[in-house]
């Protein structure tokens, strides 16, 4: 009775919360309904005769059908929990008791809730598994529309063939261009007629504005802004590049749409132009970016304020090339645009592509040997300070591959793959530069906002009792972070413009050939590269690291030397077996067979690589235990010294001559070594003289205790002290001991207090020796008595 009368008191306050819960539940279902609509219209829309664009959208609704199911199936999930804790407070029915009509009414509501909100999980999760298939459906046939483009071949453009396809046709497209050129002039009669050349004058009036007087004093401002307020010459820098290429990028391209915007408002834009304004509105953008990115990174007349080293000959040899670049990308783009909103034929759209890849081969060309040429004259000028530069050589070698292949490509008739490749370059440069303009400014504006000694480290260690260190590495590390996520961005736009992404592009390389299996192993071509290149990313990729904390940041932590050392080896190590894992999983080998690899190999490593084993084992000890680190001071048999690196196989250690003691790590291990800086870097120096008996012992004390006071080597904590050892022979035997800094320290801090010693305690009276030795003969007889007894 009491259990029924607690189970009808935690319903009645469940079930408001229940009749609470199934608004959330409802508006779940709801939400399911609606993407599961969402989902069967895309399903619909989608065939392989869809635009790249039209793709691109589909793509983006099934991920968002898919995000949507997996949030709702999260949140049922939640709401079925509630509902299984509530039937576990009712309890199992009792068999052979009649249970309550109330509660029999609550478990059976219960249980219906508990069928529809599973089942409506069940229908979630259907439709994110069918919503992910089909956007990998649609980026497949993306991949595959591009592989197609790319494979298309016609004539070559140097053969009449070509021209005479396009001859054919040109009546066609004339009539197409005519009615395209007429339904323009349409609208500006209309347009004219109305009035609506108001509209578009206030466009053009207001891009202008925008322009000139606008970007000339948004430019001023910036300048003036950090040169005043902004501390240091690295942010300075790069925060001002960062201002006038947002200036120099924004204000153009809202004067493209501000001119678009006005034709449109005042009806003279025709229906069909629309594809045109956009082709201008995108071009203008790409324009205006490179051009400010050009002027930025050169800065032809003012060279303090660049980015980077570049003398005055080289950056006012390469600013025409700028400009000329963003001529040919606006070039490009209206022809692409022109053809597409007049729906020419194939081979206009041939002779369009053929005509831009000439272009951006002729820019190509141009900016190569510009570089060529300006690297000789540096050269000639100066032979003895030219500086190899191993990226440079490999972009510039780069270039004239990628140059050679679509002139190559043009020749053969891929015009599609040679206009691909030829813009595939310039592409890459913009992408490059302007990444390599945020990544700068990113890592200048994290290092002075955090800094040790900023505002904000000191407002956070005043108010919070923060270590000053530590924000120092919050912003490298802030640093690092968005600097990956802006090298993962560049990435993506790197393969965005052309159709295709960077995860296809790997999917179709993976499906080049199928291989040849060994036992249970297929090795292809693809899986080769793959390997070789994930090999390459992974090592580049622990190189960076290891660089990063070696340089930026360990040294803005509070770790010594050796913590340092100890951490970036281990890191490395780490993300070594890391890349060969990641290298040998891509190649299709799998962790158990890589282990029954290492089993089989295990006994040849015992026998043939024991020493090395044994060293290599003894590094990663020394490194994690630290019984031996970075700047101790050890002794080892009759050697001592400091060390100096701790590697894989052994320790270097540099003793007093200046030479250097390779000891391996196993001998650091398995022998006796004597680190003197171990627990307690302070040594110890010990003085031992004596004074004839009878000496004012006070003031002897008192002198030898402010001898150790004006040399300014030893501590006052410890403090120095002096003790009578020991009478002997009408000697005091005296030991005094003081405290420096470190045993590196005590020898030459000995020596200055013997000078003083030497200097003082004789002038003050006081003889300075030690005890005399005396020798007796035992059982030697005495000559002169034998001589004596001769005699009588």
């Amino acid at each position: 009775m009491i259990a029924r009368i607690l189970i009808l008191f935690t319903l009645l306050f469940a079930t408001p919360v229940m009749a609470q819960d199934d608004s959330p539940t409802a508006a779940a279902m709801q939400a399911l309904d609606q993407a599961t609509s969402q989902f069967q219209s895309t399903d619909d829309a989608f065939d392989k005769r869809t635009t790249p664009a039209e793709r691109q959208a589909l793509q983006d609704r099934a991920t968002a059908v898919k995000q949507t199911a997996s949030a709702q199936v999260s949140l049922l999930q939640s709401q079925l929990a509630l509902i299984d804790a509530r039937i576990a407070q009712l309890g199992a029915p009792t068999p052979g008791v009649v249970e309550a009509p109330d509660i029999r009414a609550q478990r059976k509501l219960m249980t219906q809730q508990r069928s529809a909100v599973d089942s409506a999980i069940k229908r979630g999760k259907l439709l994110g598994v069918e919503a992910d298939q089909l956007a990998a459906e649609i980026g497949e046939s993306r991949a595959d529309a591009f592989s197609e483009r790319m494979t298309a071949h016609v004539a070559s453009p140097v053969t009449p063939v070509f021209w005479a396809t396009l001859l054919h046709v040109l009546p066609r497209d004339g009539q197409r261009l005519t009615a395209f050129l007429g339904a323009e002039g349409a609208a500006l009669r209309s347009s004219f007629a109305g009035r609506g050349w108001f509209m578009a004058l206030l466009g053009i009036v207001t891009a202008l504005l925008l322009v000139i007087p606008a970007r000339l004093w948004l430019r001023s401002i910036g300048r003036r802004y950090v040169i005043a307020h902004v501390p240091g010459s690295r942010v300075r820098r790069s925060g001002l590049a960062v201002w006038q290429v947002a200036i120099g990028t924004a204000l153009p391209s809202l004067a493209a749409i501000a001119i678009v915007q006005g034709l449109s408002a005042g009806g003279m834009l025709a229906a069909s132009w629309e594809r045109l304004a956009q082709g201008f509105q995108r071009g203008i953008l790409l324009a205006a970016l490179i051009t400010a990115l050009g002027n930025t990174l050169l800065q032809p007349k003012q060279a303090s304020w660049r980015l980077f080293h570049m003398s005055d000959r080289v950056a006012n040899g390469l600013r025409p090339w700028a400009l000329a670049t963003a001529v040919v990308v606006m070039a490009s783009l209206m022809l692409t645009s022109l053809h597409d909103a007049m729906g020419a034929s194939g081979p206009a759209r041939a002779v369009v592509e053929s005509f831009s890849a000439l272009l951006y081969l002729a820019l190509v060309l141009g900016i190569l040997l510009s570089g060529a040429r300006l690297r000789t004259l540096r050269i000639r000028e100066a032979p003895a300070e030219e500086i190899s530069h191993a990226g440079a050589a490999f972009v510039s070698l780069a270039a004239w591959g990628v140059l050679i292949a679509s002139a190559t490509a043009l020749l053969t008739g891929y015009v599609s793959l040679a206009h691909f490749l030829a813009r595939f370059t310039v592409w890459v440069t913009v992408v490059g530069a302007t990444l390599y303009l945020a990544l700068v400014a990113v890592d200048d504006i994290c290092s002075s906002l955090f800094r040790q000694d900023g505002r904000l480290s000191e407002a956070f260690h005043q108010g919070f009792g923060l270590r000053r260190s530590l924000i120092d590495q919050f912003g490298v590390a802030l640093s690092a972070i968005v600097r990956l996520g802006l090298m993962t961005v560049a990435a993506g736009l790197v393969f965005a413009p052309f159709g295709s992404n960077l995860t296809t592009l790997i999917g179709q390389l993976g499906r080049i050939a199928q291989g040849v299996t060994i036992g249970q192993i297929t090795v292809s071509p693809g899986a080769i590269l793959r390997a070789a290149a994930v090999l390459v990313v992974g090592l580049f990729i622990v190189r960076a690291v290891q660089h990063w904390l070696t340089h930026r940041f360990l040294p803005a932590t509070e770790l010594d030397a050796g913590a340092r050392n100890s951490v970036s080896m281990v890191a490395r190590y780490t993300g070594l077996i890391l890349a060969v894992l990641w290298s040998l999983a891509s190649l299709g080998i799998g962790v158990e067979r890589i282990a029954l690899l290492l089993s089989a190999l295990s006994v040849g490593i015992g026998f043939g690589l024991q020493a090395i084993t044994q060293n290599f084992v003894s590094g990663l000890i020394l490194l994690a235990e630290r019984p031996v680190k970075i700047g101790d001071l050890v002794r080892i048999g009759d050697q001592e010294g400091d060390v100096k690196r701790i590697s894989a196989r052994a320790t270097e250690i540099q003793i007093a001559d200046r030479s250097t003691l390779i000891v391996p790590n196993s001998e650091l291990i398995t022998k006796t070594i004597r680190n003197m800086t171990l627990a307690d870097p302070i040594g110890r120096i010990k003085l031992g003289f004596s004074v004839p008996l009878g000496t004012d012992m006070a003031r002897l004390k008192e002198m030898v205790l402010q001898i150790y006071a004006d040399v300014h080597a030893v501590l006052d904590e410890p403090a120095a002290s002096l003790y009578i050892d020991s009478i002997a022979n009408d000697r005091v035997n005296v030991m005094s001991f003081a405290y420096v800094h470190s045993p590196r320290e005590v020898y030459g801090t000995r020596s200055a207090i013997l000078f003083h010693l030497l200097e003082r305690l004789p002038a003050a009276g006081i003889d300075l020796g030690t005890s005399p030795q005396q020798f007796q003969f035992v059982g030697i007889p005495d000559p002169g008595a034998d001589k004596g007894a001769a005699g009588a």
